[in-house]
C-alpha cells in the first residue's frame, strides 16, 4: 500500500478551506476548475504538511495566491515552496490584487508555465 500524500487532519482541513475560498481564489477557480485550460487543476490540494491553493497534479504545477498576511511570512512561504519544489512541483505565486484586477495576464502566466512544463 502506497504511503498517504497528508495526514486525515490535512484532508480535514483542505475540506474546510474548499467551502471558504477567498474572493481571489474563487475567481481564479472559475478560470480553473472543468479542464478549462486542458489539463485538471485541484484546489486546496493536501501535499505533505501543506496544501496547495491550486494544483495540477499531471503536470506538477501549484498555484498559490498571496493576500496581504504573506508579507509577514516570507519564511514560511519560503520553506513551503522548497519543499513542494523538492517533490518536483513547480509552484507559481500571485498576489490577490494581480488576480482581480488582471485576471489575463494571470491566466497567460498558468499557460506559459503549462507549455513549459515537460512533466507527465
Amino acid at each position: 500500500m502506497p504511503p498517504r500524500r497528508t495526514t486525515p487532519q490535512g484532508y480535514q482541513k483542505a475540506r474546510q478551506l474548499r467551502k471558504s475560498l477567498t474572493p481571489a481564489e474563487r475567481k481564479l477557480w472559475a478560470r480553473l476548475r472543468g479542464d478549462q485550460l486542458g489539463v485538471n487543476f485541484r484546489r486546496q490540494h493536501a501535499i505533505g504538511h501543506y496544501i496547495a491553493d491550486f494544483c495540477c497534479v499531471k503536470k506538477k504545477l501549484i498555484i498559490e495566491l498571496d493576500g496581504g498576511q504573506h508579507l509577514e511570512q516570507v519564511a514560511y512561504d519560503e520553506e513551503r515552496t522548497q519543499y513542494l519544489e523538492s517533490l518536483g512541483y513547480k509552484v507559481l505565486r500571485f498576489r490577490n490584487n494581480e488576480v482581480m484586477k488582471n485576471m489575463d495576464g494571470v491566466i497567460l502566466a498558468i499557460m506559459q508555465s503549462l507549455e513549459d512544463n515537460t512533466n507527465f
